[in-house]
């Protein structure tokens, strides 16, 4: 046994006599398949009963529900007009970038909740959870929007506060007397 070389055309030969099915991997109830060539998944639509597309979208504190149906492109946060929940023409724009991406500005109507963090963690927050419903709504646009980042839920958060600091790292004011 010592001086039998074992090579890789001997391994094809051992398997084939087995008659070896495809690769699996065993897991607690079952086997699973695995993919040996480079298959891509299939994303499919994903609508509740009222023809609409759900996700959550989340940014620092904040965290935004958000569905999103075909309509005239309004958007409504918290039961106001984006308009009025949203001031600052900054906020307004980081919400609808991810229409902008998809080349879909005022094709869907926006109903989305939003609760923690400031103004701007939640405009973040709305941005997110509509590039997933949008992917939720259309499958065939998430190369462009996860091309943009905007699937991605940007995991900065502030820093929290030291013992002996004033802030974070902030150290109180030093006095030589």
């Amino acid at each position: 046994m010592a001086d039998e070389k074992k090579t890789l055309e001997d391994l094809k030969e051992i398997t084939a006599d087995a008659g070896a099915p495809a690769a699996t991997t065993e897991t607690q109830d079952s086997e699973v398949p695995v993919s040996i060539e480079g298959e891509a998944i299939e994303y499919v639509q994903k609508l509740d009963a009222h023809g609409r597309a759900y996700a959550t979208g989340k940014r620092k504190d904040a965290i935004a529900r958000v569905w999103i149906k075909p309509g005239k492109g309004v958007i409504t946060v918290n039961g106001r007009e984006e308009a009025v929940y949203f001031a600052r023409p900054t906020l307004r724009m980081v919400i609808g970038q991810a229409f902008e991406v998809a080349g879909r500005v005022g094709q869907y109507d926006v109903f989305a909740t939003v609760s923690g963090g400031g103004l701007s963690g939640q405009a973040g927050a709305v941005r997110h959870g509509i590039s997933k419903a949008l992917t939720h709504f259309e499958p065939e646009l998430r190369s462009a929007i996860k091309a943009a980042g905007f699937l991605t839920r940007d995991a900065r958060v502030v820093e929290r506060k030291k013992y002996g600091k004033a802030k974070a790292r902030r150290s109180f004011q030093f006095s030589k007397r």
